[in-house]
């Protein structure tokens, strides 16, 4: 049976992508409004009701409105926003960071998407973590790149109009949207340190987090190496690969979409210094490309389905 499905914000950089990745699919026929009509409160709640899935890619108020908008306890939400990450009620659409959140996803009504760098760094710690080769109460640093796109209209204007920009260092004030559903969901007792930058590329994201395993008084690297891969397998999304043969990781200019999700441990030859790496789209798995998975688990297809892999 063909689903409704209504983009609310569908003119964003991630409005697009996640249409783009729809399109053409017989499983869901799209809603949509007017250009006229996209930011009238009426016609939107009609939309909203009228669907069986709504996709929220809005600034947080606008996001909490559009739920507000919604009469019925049918309609099925899922917000690409900052909004509802840590929200009472919301489930976090990481399929694959913990055991059994794919199947809470698919029975949720009310599904956050996670942010880009916390899917990168969740990705890597989280199992880590839970399994116990990692210590909660550690006060973990996070550097990480990404591609312009993911500041959205404004940043992407800044790039084209400034074409000396190379990088931009920011977060100064080490208080970032993407902290709390960190913390939250890898079960820190301390708010990461994070060093996020962007740089002369429209998309693609490197997470890195370095551990001094000596220290910490935590299993080596190659132990790392070998639970993420065994917590991994058989993974259509994510891959996890040791240091072997790698002297660099790149993010090219102009690099193509791409949905995976890859992982990287790096250690020394001792093993008791790591950096732990995720490589990612920042439009892809870190925003259009995890609705879309959470979308098809949520309607109970194939969850690669109109994914980029």
């Amino acid at each position: 049976m063909t689903q409704t499905v209504f983009i609310d914000g569908a003119v964003g950089t991630t409005g697009l992508e996640i249409a783009e990745r729809l399109a053409g699919r017989d499983e869901f026929s799209m809603v949509r409004l007017p250009d006229e009509q996209r930011k009238d409160p009426a016609a939107r709640r009609e939309a909203i009701n009228d669907s069986d899935f709504v996709i929220l890619c809005l600034p947080d108020d606008a996001a909490r409105e559009a739920v507000a908008l919604c009469d019925n306890d049918r309609t099925r939400f899922i917000d690409a926003s900052t909004a509802h990450r840590v929200a009472d009620g919301w489930t976090y659409g990481f399929a694959e960071f913990r055991d059994g959140q794919r199947d809470a996803i698919a029975g949720a009504r009310f599904v956050s998407n996670p942010g880009c760098y916390p899917t990168g760094f969740l990705a890597l710690l989280a199992p880590l973590i839970a399994k116990g080769l990692l210590p909660a109460d550690w006060p973990y640093v996070m550097n990480a790149v990404s591609g312009y796109s993911g500041g959205g209209k404004a940043l992407i204007e800044r790039f084209a109009q400034e074409p000396d920009l190379g990088f931009r260092s920011y977060g100064l004030n080490f208080d970032h949207k993407h902290l709390p559903e960190m913390k939250a969901y890898a079960g820190l007792t301390h708010d990461v340190i994070f060093a996020p930058s962007v740089i002369r590329a429209f998309r693609g994201m490197l997470v890195d987090v370095p551990l001094h395993l000596g220290a910490m008084g935590s299993a080596r690297a190659d132990r790392l190496l070998d639970v993420l891969s065994g917590f991994y397998a058989g993974s259509r999304i994510v891959s996890v690969q040791g240091r072997g043969d790698l002297s660099e990781l790149l993010i090219s200019e102009n690099d193509a979409p791409t949905d995976r999700l890859e992982l990287f441990v790096c250690g020394n030859a001792q093993g008791d210094h790591a950096r732990l790496i995720a490589r990612l789209d920042n439009l892809g798995k870190g925003a259009s490309g995890a609705a879309v998975q959470n979308l098809n688990i949520m309607a109970g297809l194939d969850e690669t389905a109109g994914l980029r892999l």
